[in-house]
């Protein structure tokens, strides 16, 4: 019609070439680490993967956990999510990603150690915290993805509200998300039986990242300086 600009449709394809800093990285990578080892990513590729730990760690892009420990290719199973949380078991058929890859690397690659590795300054965290409080009410919408992964922490929260500091409470729920994940995965029958069997064994982590230091959960002591 004249005088009404026609409005664009919408594009079917959304999808953009890699952006030019990853590629540049990639054949930097390419051209050094991979051409000097290509023996060992053939035998990576050919005799699959015997990775000698899995590490459930948060999304967060601060936390970099091959680096911490100095992990080659192959060595660590990691699994990665808002928080670092680990729901409880619930097999009601439907999709549950973090679930899956416990499942699969307690079940099929047999792990000897599982590791829930919490950090400092965690969004997650405080995204629970707030909503908590009441600060955050976009978070209890049903529609919110966050929030409702965010409810499998709100036991630690009732665990710490009596914490009058605000930083030390959040410090402390950052630590419950660590302490619930251990308690949820025992609620796994496949990861009880290999507890019990003491063919697994479970390790609670929480790193500082501005100082880089690395505690550890000891039982009936909380977390400690390694």
């Amino acid at each position: 019609m004249h005088g009404v600009m026609a409005s664009t449709p919408p594009d079917p394809h959304p999808f953009r070439p890699l952006p030019s800093f990853l590629l540049q990285r990639y054949r930097g990578w390419m051209a050094t680490t991979h051409a000097e080892n290509k023996a060992w990513y053939r035998r990576l590729a050919t005799e699959g993967q015997r990775p000698r730990a899995m590490v459930i760690a948060c999304c967060d892009s601060r936390v970099h956990v091959t680096s911490i420990f100095g992990a080659d290719q192959g060595e660590f199973f990691i699994h990665r999510n808002i928080a670092n949380l680990v729901p409880p078991y619930e097999p009601d058929g439907a999709q549950h990603g973090t679930s899956a890859a416990v499942e699969y690397a307690v079940t099929a690659l047999k792990v000897p150690h599982l590791l829930v590795m919490g950090h400092s300054n965690c969004g997650g965290v405080k995204g629970c915290h707030d909503m908590c409080t009441g600060h955050a009410p976009e978070l209890e919408s049903s529609s919110s993805f966050v929030g409702r992964w965010m409810d499998i922490l709100r036991p630690g929260y009732d665990r710490v509200s009596d914490i009058p500091d605000e930083d030390a409470r959040t410090r402390a729920l950052e630590e419950q998300a660590v302490l619930i994940s251990l308690d949820n995965l025992l609620s796994f029958p496949f990861v009880r039986e290999a507890v019990d069997s003491e063919t697994l064994s479970l390790h609670g982590l929480w790193m500082d990242i501005a100082e880089g230091k690395l505690n550890v959960y000891v039982p009936g002591q909380g977390f400690a300086p390694v």
